[in-house]
């Protein structure tokens, strides 16, 4: 995987295909290895760049123990700039998805269409901003392995495929602890995105699983229903990660959008 390295940031990516281009960015507390069930399929249709977010996977840890979620738009605006690309297809899931209407709202004049998975516009709670610091200050104590004993059932359908099971418990012990803590109090202070929806002029695709107990289909579906343009695919059989455990049918529904973009 290459790396594009600047005076104050290293970022690890995924770089594949050619043609316009996709960017993806990956969900908590995972890394861009979370694509590699896509990169095939996708890019046969499009060039395909998916970042390591501050602090996951190759990317050094955030030097301010918070990683906002303006910082992974900025460091994605950073990286396609740097790579000589005008605009994208900015797709993200979960965080990434926080992330994605983040360069929608910083960059918008970047953005050719969007992909909004398995996430949602809404910021967290007061009882969901004490939690994620709460989890934060336990990261940095008990370490990866008590992050995946928190994390990887949720991330999951109710009855987990035991190949995704493996490999989301695999890629959340490679995390950094910092890098968790600090996406963690990242996501406490994101805004809330739900007045921008409106706003948002170009094509979107809102995937969801069916069986996603983190953001439920009714809520992707009325998160679309506030976008002028945009378009729900929701996936069966796939909980919060649906891009893993439905690779084909998340693949088929990004390639169609994809190729409908002309």
């Amino acid at each position: 995987m290459p790396t594009l390295t600047t005076k104050t940031q290293s970022i690890h990516y995924i770089d594949h295909g050619e043609r316009d281009t996709l960017l993806l960015l990956h969900a908590f507390p995972l890394s861009s290895a979370m694509w590699k069930p896509q990169i095939p399929a996708l890019s046969a249709v499009s060039r395909v760049i998916a970042p390591d977010a501050r602090g996951f996977g190759g990317s050094r840890p955030v030097a301010d123990a918070v990683l906002t979620m303006d910082t992974i738009a900025d460091d994605a605006r950073t990286l396609i700039d740097a790579l000589g690309i005008s605009r994208v297809v900015i797709g993200g899931l979960s965080m990434g998805g926080y992330g994605a209407l983040a360069f929608w709202r910083r960059h918008r004049a970047k953005v050719r269409a969007m992909i909004l998975a398995d996430t949602r516009a809404t910021p967290d709670s007061d009882e969901g901003r004490t939690g994620r610091h709460t989890f934060a200050t336990k990261t940095l104590e008990l370490g990866a392995e008590w992050v995946v004993e928190q994390m990887a059932s949720k991330l999951q359908r109710l009855s987990p495929i035991p190949e995704v099971d493996q490999m989301l418990r695999s890629m959340i012990l490679a995390t950094q602890p910092e890098g968790v803590a600090a996406a963690q109090r990242g996501m406490a202070v994101r805004p809330d995105s739900t007045a921008m929806l409106a706003e948002i002029d170009c094509p979107v695709l809102v995937i969801v699983g069916a069986e996603d107990s983190l953001v439920p289909p009714v809520r992707a579906r009325k998160m679309a229903d506030a976008i002028p343009n945009a378009r729900v695919v929701e996936i069966a059989g796939a909980g919060h990660i649906s891009n893993l455990e439905q690779p084909e049918a998340f693949n088929e529904a990004v390639v169609d959008f994809i190729r409908s973009l002309g």
